[in-house]
């Protein structure tokens, strides 16, 4: 028999199988699909499995420890065939993995039996006996007590659920498919035996109810209910496939156990009608039922003795409450027995579901063949990934949308602004509070009197450099014009204005830039204080001190300003932390994402892939829900705050304020671009005055050379006049005094020339820096005013320089220039040629400090559009 009868409930027999050895075939194929590396590295796992199938071939015992020892065997192999399904392809359809066959027997016609090379049989059969172990533990159970009872039922559940996961996974209907033969692996049977189980379980709940003396109404509703599932497994055993392989005495204890539940929920229903007095639906109920409980006993056949005693038992019962009712209701009540059609159908009470099995299934985290990953399964996660990410971007742009509509509502409304200005909590446009904060940091409006006197300072330094230069010039021109009176012709060098020509048109270049530049300074320093005023807000500190601010109506009516304030300031925070559950949101998805792993699942093999799927990405549904929500409430909160501002800036006035600050606005950034404007022109000064003071410390510096090399000559050119002079007859003693007469100074009446000057080495306080350009000065580029305008008065045009500089009033850099030939005339006399005119030795800079004067401004680049309307 595959069924046993203990206090009139049914247990599942297990299906028996023949032996199957998994080792040797599933290492085959891993050598031959992977490596032999691999296939050594998963001995250990192919042992397990092995030793795992090995368990589930023997034979089961009846007690207790060894049944909840057998379910845990049978637990842990169907965690192994999750394993092995996705990674082994074990079927008759695919084929490769070879020598392995799966004999399995039915469990209620033993000489039945299905051998084949599928591993969907193969689950079935192992979820099958799960059930038949689970089926075997309730029934084992002792029902007399709470414990019992409790055991018993979850065991049934627990059965129901091996049953349930038989059909709803597919395995039952995969194991048909691949040509399993025996009846007890359909989908069929599968469900039938999960409806016996779930009666069973039910019964137990029966049996708990009437134990505690609960009320007659609830313990119908529960006998109802035990009868439907025994009425719902009844239908299956009648229908095919299963209505000619049950043996007649299921289909018997079956059909009687459906009616005696039936008609015991019309007992317990008739208990409570006698109680309110309901006397004649109480006699129909119980014909119904004595009725119900004859025609199940005409056609019983082999059902269990104690079963049939219960039967008797409650017929006995029924009966005698029917003639005591029937008498009543014909001295007394009077009442005229409905029909049993028109009576409603009792009502029912489900206390049982089958019991999940995926927690004890999920084989996610069991670590068996981890190494082995088919592409199969790594192209899901790739599609499963793609999902995620699908999800994870459409929700990241709902809440970057949301965000940037609240930024745009709030800015049209002038929100938070309004709100901080009357606390006077005033703020200015971020650009042009950075404009702000850069004019101060350089000194703002006062830092610009003293850059103008740094303007002044370097001017006095050019023009005396200037001045010394051509002082130098004039005296050795001077020099030489006493020379040539003293010999005349005999003196035959060129005349010095000749051979300074170059450098005198320079000097006076660099004089006319000069004069041209201290107008443009004077210009500068006169916009200076004609915009000071203007300017002058600029030197504010805070500058947000200088902003016009809200203020309270002078008169009021009511009294409400503050109720309106808290109202807009209270909707202002609610919109502030549905902007900070966004982000948490935002957050929670990326994490989500992080921790989505799903592979181990895809590995486990239960169910098809667009099931898992589908169910792993449901656990998104709460978060994208909440985003929804988010959105849906921060539109209606901005349509609140919409209609609060309203009526805030009707009584604050904001109109006006908005006006005054627009006003205000636009004086800070005009007072910045006219800083910006003198700052720029400024700086363009000093560049100017340090780069012409470099060209004219260069030109000082060749000058001083030009002098040295002059004087050279000078002597040597003496010497040769008075070699001349005295016809070259005189002895050594005559030259010896020739040489001291001419060291000697001359009186007045014989011309005699003065001792050479030395050559000036006077320094100015700013020369050329080290490393500058050593080329002589007569080939030295001349600086230019450089000034970007000369600064003229405002609202005036600007004034042309007069002395034809490349843009009108500009500063300019020296332009460069190639450089002329370095001979300043025809040698002294055939021949010579002294160290002056050697244009391949280069001349060294002097040693001239560097400019303290620093050519870059501190103020950044003019920037324009420093505000903009918000």
């Amino acid at each position: 028999m595959a069924l046993s009868a203990a206090n009139v409930m049914l247990a599942i027999h297990e299906k028996k199988t023949s032996s199957a050895d998994l080792y040797r075939p599933l290492r085959l194929y891993i050598a031959s699909a992977y490596s032999e590396r691999e296939a050594a590295a998963a001995d250990d796992d192919l042992s397990a499995v092995r030793d795992l199938r090995a368990a589930v071939e023997q034979p089961s015992l009846p007690d207790a420890s060894s049944l909840e020892q057998r379910r845990d065997g049978l637990l842990a192999y169907a965690r192994a065939l999750a394993l092995v399904e996705p990674r082994f392809p074990i079927s008759t359809d695919r084929g490769h993995v070879h020598s392995l066959t799966f004999t399995w027997h039915d469990a209620f016609k033993t000489n039945k039996k299905a051998s084949l090379a599928s591993i969907h049989l193969e689950k079935a059969a192992v979820l099958f006996n799960l059930g038949a172990v689970y089926s075997q533990i309730a029934l084992a159970a002792d029902r007399t007590t709470d414990a019992g009872i409790k055991t018993a039922c979850g065991s049934f559940q627990s059965a129901a659920g091996a049953f349930a996961w038989m059909r709803e996974s597919g395995v039952a209907a995969k194991a048909v498919a691949a040509g399993a033969t025996t009846v007890d692996v359909t989908p069929e049977c599968a469900a039938m035996l999960e409806k016996l189980m779930l009666a069973q379980a039910q019964e137990c709940f029966f049996e708990k109810v009437i134990a505690g003396g609960k009320p007659p109404a609830l313990c119908s509703k529960v006998a109802r209910q035990v009868g439907i599932f025994y009425e719902e497994a009844y239908a299956a055993l009648s229908a095919a496939p299963l209505s000619q392989h049950f043996d007649k005495t299921w289909v018997s204890h079956v059909q009687l156990k459906a009616a005696q539940f039936y008609a015991d929920a019309c007992y317990r229903c008739s208990l409570d009608l006698h109680e309110k007095e309901e006397i004649a639906q109480e006699i129909a109920r119980l014909k119904i039922g004595i009725s119900a409980l004859a025609d199940a006993k005409k056609i019983a056949r082999g059902v269990a003795a104690p079963l049939l005693d219960s039967v008797n038992k409650l017929e006995s019962s029924m009966k005698t409450n029917l003639e005591r009712a029937m008498k009543e209701n014909d001295r007394v009540y009077l009442m005229r027995v409905p029909d049993a059609g028109s009576l409603g159908a009792l009502p029912a009470a489900s206390l049982v579901k089958p019991a999940s099995l995926a927690e004890v299934l999920d084989a996610s985290k069991e670590r068996l063949f981890s190494s082995l990953v088919p592409d199969g399964s790594m192209k899901a996660l790739s599609k499963y990934t793609e999902m995620v990410d699908d999800i994870i971007r459409t929700q990241a742009e709902k809440l970057q949308q949301a965000s940037e509509i609240t930024r745009v509502r709030l800015k049209e409304m002038d929100l938070p602004d309004s709100i901080l200005s009357l606390e006077g909590n005033i703020s200015l446009p971020l650009d042009l509070k950075e404009d702000i904060e850069a004019v101060q940091i350089s000194g703002g409006p006062a830092g610009l009197e003293a850059e103008l006197q740094q303007l002044k300072d370097l001017s006095r330094v050019n023009q005396e450099l200037l001045v010394q230069t051509e002082e130098m010039l004039q005296k050795e021109a001077n020099e030489d014009a006493q020379f040539r009176t003293q010999f005349g012709s005999r003196w035959t060098r060129p005349q010095s204005s000749t051979l300074t020509k170059n450098i005198q048109d320079r000097l006076n270049l660099f004089a006319s830039n000069l004069k041209t530049a201290g107008e443009s300074d004077s210009q500068v320093e006169r916009g200076l204080k004609e915009s000071y005023p203007l300017m002058s807000i600029l030197d504010r500190r805070p500058i947000e001190s200088a902003l016009p601010s809200i203020s309270r109506p002078i008169m009021s009516l009511d009294g409400n300003e503050d109720a309106i304030v808290g109202t807009l300031k209270q909707s202002l925070r609610q919109l502030e932390s549905l902007g900070t559950q966004r982000a948490g949101l935002e957050d929670m998805l990326k994490e989500m994402k992080r921790k989505d792993d799903i592979l181990p699942k895809l590995m486990a093999g239960v169910g098809s892939h667009d099931d898992l799927f589908k169910k792993e990405i449901s656990k998104y549904d709460p978060v994208c829900a909440e985003i929804a929500d988010n959105i849906v409430a921060q539109e209606q909160l901005l349509l609140q705050i919409q209609a609060q501002n309203e009526q805030f800036a009707a009584v604050f006035n904001l109109e006006d304020y908005k006006v005054a600050r627009e006003r205000c606005y636009k004086q800070i950034a005009a007072a910045v671009a006219k800083y910006q404007d003198i700052k720029k022109n400024i700086n363009e000064g000093l560049n100017f005055y340090v780069t012409l003071q470099e060209a004219i410390g260069k030109i000082k510096q060749q000058c001083s050379d030009f002098i040295m090399t002059r004087n050279i000559q000078c002597r040597e050119m003496i010497e040769e006049v008075q070699r001349k002079l005295a016809g070259f007859s005189f002895s050594s003693s005559s030259q010896a005094s020739m040489q001291r007469n001419t060291s000697a100074p001359p009186d007045q009446n014989s011309p005699s020339p003065p001792p050479p000057p030395h050559a000036p080495h006077a320094q100015g306080p700013y020369a050329v820096p080290p490393g500058g350009d050593s080329r002589p000065g007569y080939s030295q580029p001349e600086p230019r005013p450089a000034y970007s305008q000369p600064y003229p008065p405002y609202g005036m045009p600007p004034q042309q320089p007069p002395y034809g500089a490349p843009h009108p009033g500009h500063y300019q850099q020296p332009p460069h220039q190639p450089p002329p030939n370095h001979d300043y005339g025809q040698p002294a006399y055939p021949g010579w040629r002294g160290p002056y005119y050697n244009t391949h030795q280069p001349q060294q800079p002097g040693p001239y400090p560097q400019s303290p004067y620093n050519a870059q401004g501190s103020y950044p680049p003019h920037q324009s559009n420093y505000y903009r309307h918000q």
